[in-house]
């Protein structure tokens, strides 16, 4: 099950009713909408998991999600989980980034940027808790969750939303994102990144997947993984309750 099955799972029909409320639309485009920024928010997370230093600091922020109930806050405190999400999205996505991604997402789903900005706001603390209650299930260390995260980003590959996903996170995370044609190329050389060379761990263009080496953790070795190159801006996190994340 996905972070989006689980996520689904969660809201039910009554909590998609009331995004789709709150976004001022259906529920299948709310969906839709949903979907997407689910998936940038998991695509950036990944990406900051890319090496040992990343992935610890945020097994460590994962701490501080354990069994929080953030789906109750849409409601009872919207404006405290938006303060929330924006500190998430600093450090995933940097706020230059956080801004791509709802002019992208905006494009995809129908909506506009603003409303998107809210949602995926609203999101990023309702993903951060699924995945820190899952780790916690799962035992999983640094490195676990890293490769949980590169399956989070296999699963949304391929179709519409992957290759939407793939010239999003692409142009956000400096040329990393695996853009697939269609909507994913026009997206892509909108935002600034098209055609770009799949970071490692994603599919690449002959098929199959270059294996990534887990991030040390509890004292295992790993593998050096590749150089990647920077993101194109690295911004400062608006809030966020965890220095290192």
């Amino acid at each position: 099950m996905t972070l989006n099955d689980e996520l689904f799972a969660a809201l039910g029909d009554s909590g998609l009713q009331q995004i789709a409320g709150l976004l001022g639309t259906d529920t299948a485009q709310a969906r839709t909408a949903v979907e997407a920024a689910v998936g940038t928010i998991v695509g950036g997370m990944a990406h900051r998991t890319g090496d040992a230093q990343g992935a610890q600091a945020l097994r460590r922020a994962l701490d501080q999600h354990v069994d929080k109930d953030p789906l109750t806050a849409v409601t009872a405190d919207p404006q405290g989980l938006e303060r929330e999400g924006h500190g998430i999205l600093g450090h995933v996505l940097g706020q230059q980034g956080t801004e791509q991604a709802a002019a992208g997402i905006s494009q995809f789903a129908g909506l506009n940027s603003q409303q998107v900005m809210k949602l995926l706001a609203a999101l990023a603390p309702i993903v951060m808790s699924l995945l820190a209650n899952r780790a916690n299930r799962q035992g999983m260390d640094a490195g676990a969750v890293a490769d949980d995260l590169d399956r989070e980003q296999s699963s949304a590959r391929g179709g519409g939303l992957g290759d939407v996903l793939g010239g999003l996170l692409g142009s956000i995370l400096g040329g990393h994102g695996a853009g697939g044609g269609g909507l994913g190329d026009v997206l892509g050389g909108m935002l600034g990144g098209g055609g770009q060379a799949p970071r490692p761990g994603q599919e690449a263009p002959g098929g199959g997947q270059e294996p990534r080496p887990r991030p040390e953790a509890g004292g295992r070795e790993s593998r050096p993984r590749p150089e990647e190159a920077p993101p194109a801006r690295e911004d400062t996190p608006r809030g966020g309750t965890n220095p290192d994340w």
